[in-house]
């Protein structure tokens, strides 16, 4: 649904620098199929506009594929013979515009690249996740201010929502300073993540699905397979904000400015791409999500209280979400913005 966007941002980069090589970078690509989907979309898109324009000699196209250094690069690169050839059988090797990919491993949170040396940075999915669990969830005599809850949720006091909101501004202004020194002027990026929709949290969408996770744990702690003091201190360093807030925080750094900006509705269920609000089959679907979960938040969870609950927990989780989506179908908010950055800072 973002494609267009990408595609839109990796055109207007070619044809205004009209650059020998161009370099792009996807920042959290993880490890799986779905880790090669810039660089075929990108390679797709440069192609075109090459046999358009007549160019004898296509731009070299230079890929870094940045996540945390734990990240399993040597599956991403075992991955990576088998996506060429299977693009060459598709498209044609004619169509296989020169690239190169490496990894860069480290956080985006920190300096990764030269000054001035990328021409374009996309990520999807990894902004929502913050540097840090946010500061001041305790009270003064160290109890817990946001207990029953791994996340904002209903009953947190407003003060954690304060603090959780704050991490974000930090961190996201953190973040675009550092990408605004490593593009070159006039560069682009275009970031994918949850949100939502509201100016105020609700029980909705992503605050619907940590709700439903806490609860598995409480269910846990009650039967004595997780201590309560574990799950007290268990607060996920993860933010999901609205579109106002963003762009307030690209308003505030003066480094950016907004190409374009989109609200989707991305169902929890993955395999259920329907427009509507009916749940076909709330069973399948609580299995459906709950895998996506897993693959999400298991080395947070293993971290935190150790792997020996892993099957308990995202069993009693898929069974909480197949009730809920019983009731009603839960969507993720998802937010999508293309940003241009600002010349006349570049300057400065």
């Amino acid at each position: 649904m973002s494609k267009s966007i990408v595609e839109l941002a990796i055109s207007e980069i070619f044809m205004t620098h009209l650059p020998e090589r161009m370099v792009m970078v996807d920042l959290g690509c993880s490890t799986g199929p779905n880790t090669f989907l810039l660089v075929s979309e990108a390679i797709d898109v440069v192609g075109d506009l090459c046999r358009k324009l007549g160019c004898q000699q296509p731009p070299e196209l230079q890929f870094f594929l940045n996540d945390l250094p734990k990240n399993d690069f040597n599956r991403v690169f075992q991955y990576l013979e088998f996506y060429e050839d299977k693009f060459k059988e598709d498209k044609g090797e004619e169509k296989l515009v020169p690239h190169y990919v490496v990894a860069s491993p480290g956080s985006f949170y920190s300096r990764l690249f030269p000054r001035h040396s990328v021409h374009f940075f996309h990520s999807s999915y990894c902004l929502m996740w913050l540097s840090k669990v946010p500061e001041g969830l305790e009270g003064k005599n160290g109890s817990p201010l946001n207990e029953g809850n791994i996340y904002v949720g209903s009953t947190s006091p407003p003060c954690v929502l304060d603090s959780y909101k704050k991490q974000f501004q930090k961190d996201f202004a953190l973040f675009l300073q550092l990408r605004f020194k490593e593009l070159v002027p006039g560069g682009q990026m275009v970031f994918t993540t949850i949100g939502r929709k509201e100016l105020h949290l609700l029980k909705k969408g992503v605050a619907c699905v940590w709700e439903l996770v806490a609860e598995a744990l409480h269910s846990m702690v009650s039967q004595g397979f997780v201590e309560k003091g574990n799950l007290d201190s268990f607060n996920l360093p993860f933010y999901a904000p609205c579109m106002e807030e963003v762009k307030e925080v690209i308003q505030q750094t003066g480094l950016f400015d907004i190409s374009r900006s989109q609200i989707l509705e991305i169902n929890v269920d993955p395999h259920d791409d329907s427009d509507d609000d009916f749940v076909r089959d709330n069973i399948q679907s609580g299995k459906n999500a709950m895998k996506t979960l897993r693959a999400v938040i298991e080395p947070i969870v293993a971290c935190q209280f150790g792997e020996e609950i892993l099957d308990e927990l995202f069993s009693r989780l898929e069974n909480n979400l197949a009730r809920q989506l019983s009731k009603e179908k839960i969507k993720y908010t998802t937010l999508v913005l293309a940003l241009k950055g600002k010349i006349c800072a570049a300057a400065k």
